[in-house]
């Protein structure tokens, strides 16, 4: 997978919850990433293997919505996501994108070291 900015920052967030399930806007949300970028990402995650979806149980919803699609990482993809972002941290392009996340209380919990 080409390495961008959108993917290092989808990579930080799925990273920072390995075992957690992501809604799609969540990560949006949380990455800055637009859904015309970012659903086309997972898509090809999913189709690496990186990921695996599945759909919220609409027996659960209070609201008045449909049922959510979720992604959650793979053992798989947490090592090629682990990669991409040791690689993004000795490349110059994402020195800033990187430098932020630390700073970002969203990415606390994120294990910084890949760098």
């Amino acid at each position: 997978m080409r390495r961008t900015h959108a993917l290092v920052q989808v990579a930080m967030a799925l990273v920072s919850d390995p075992t957690g399930r992501h809604w799609g806007y969540e990560l949006s949300k949380q990455t800055g990433v637009r859904s015309g970028v970012l659903y086309p990402m997972l898509t090809r995650m999913l189709d690496e293997g990186w990921v695996e979806d599945g759909w919220e149980d609409p027996t659960t919803i209070r609201d008045k919505r449909p049922p959510r699609r979720y992604y959650e990482l793979t053992e798989e993809g947490r090592l090629a996501l682990g990669a991409v972002l040791r690689d993004a941290s000795h490349d110059a392009r994402f020195a800033g994108v990187l430098q932020a996340a630390r700073r970002d209380p969203r990415f606390a919990d994120l294990a910084w070291g890949f760098s």
